[in-house]
């Protein structure tokens, strides 16, 4: 029953790819007028075109192209995407694991300790509601490296999923299993690690999952206030030289990645998954 919805869901799926992409590239097509004109005409301006969102042909046209190559480095305006999204994930990964180092453990303290949780609540409450791009320019100011300020705002973005959801995940283990942990007297931490952290693993990686996501969503933004690479900085050089057509290539390149990074996670998460 469930191979036989997955099979109809694919299905449906690819029906509403092919009608989105016939629709798409039926509305895009040039006028006949444009067409008849020679490229030295269209380059000096011999009749006022239309514009229009470049059809999904040449989209595929491009893609094909960039990604028979994409790790070619012809200077430093001119890098293959695979270059560019490395860059990209690379700074995302660096943020991510850094923020996981910190809010992983601070997680467990709060959902371990009333205490700890009512003395840091407050901090939360003022600091996670900030937008993660707020922090660019004093990020720059003191750091002084482009590189390391996005880092470093991909640290902010993510901490705060990871945190909360830690200490809910902790502080909602049951107490039953906590207090069977304690009558066979294992220590604190032996029983964290043995009892609290398999139990609230699902939750802990569930704001895994979300900071990843919002990591990749952020990363863009930054990466197109910096420059330098970055598939930021690819989609807003690509929008200044007017070439549409990669813009539309690499926003859905940051899909594919963003929904690798998703996927990965959400595999990770049901290696975890248990029923009591």
């Amino acid at each position: 029953m469930l191979q036989s919805l997955n099979f109809r869901a694919t299905l449906a799926s690819l029906a509403l790819l092919v009608i989105m992409l016939g629709v798409w590239e039926l509305a895009n097509q040039p006028p006949e007028a444009t067409k008849a004109l020679t490229e030295y005409e269209l380059l000096m301006g011999g009749a006022d075109q239309e514009a229009r969102v470049p059809p999904p042909s040449e989209v595929i046209a491009l893609a094909y192209e960039e990604l028979s190559n994409p790790f070619y480095d012809a200077g430093p305006n001119d890098k293959g995407i695979g270059i560019q999204l490395a860059y990209s994930v690379y700074r995302v990964m660096t943020g991510f694991l850094l923020a996981a180092v910190i809010a992983i453990p601070v997680g467990f303290l709060i959902g371990m300790s009333p205490l700890m949780r009512k003395a840091l609540n407050p901090f939360i409450q003022v600091l996670r509601p900030i937008s993660p791009l707020a922090w660019m320019p004093l990020a720059l100011f003191i750091i002084k490296d482009s590189e390391t300020s996005s880092i470093f705002v991909i640290f902010i973005c993510s901490i705060w999923p990871m945190l909360i959801n830690t200490a809910f995940g902790v502080a909602s283990v049951r107490s039953d299993w906590v207090n069977v942990a304690r009558t066979h007297q294992l220590s604190p931490l032996r029983t964290a690690f043995t009892v609290i952290l398999p139990a609230a693993a699902p939750t802990i990686l569930t704001g895994m999952r979300i900071s990843i996501g919002i990591a990749w969503l952020v990363i863009v933004a930054a990466e197109m206030l910096v420059g330098g690479t970055g598939i930021g900085y690819y989609v807003w050089n690509e929008w200044n030289n007017l070439d549409l057509t990669s813009v539309i290539f690499s926003i859905l390149m940051i899909g594919v990645v963003g929904m690798v990074l998703d996927l990965l996670l959400s595999a990770a998460t049901r290696l975890v998954e248990y029923e009591e």
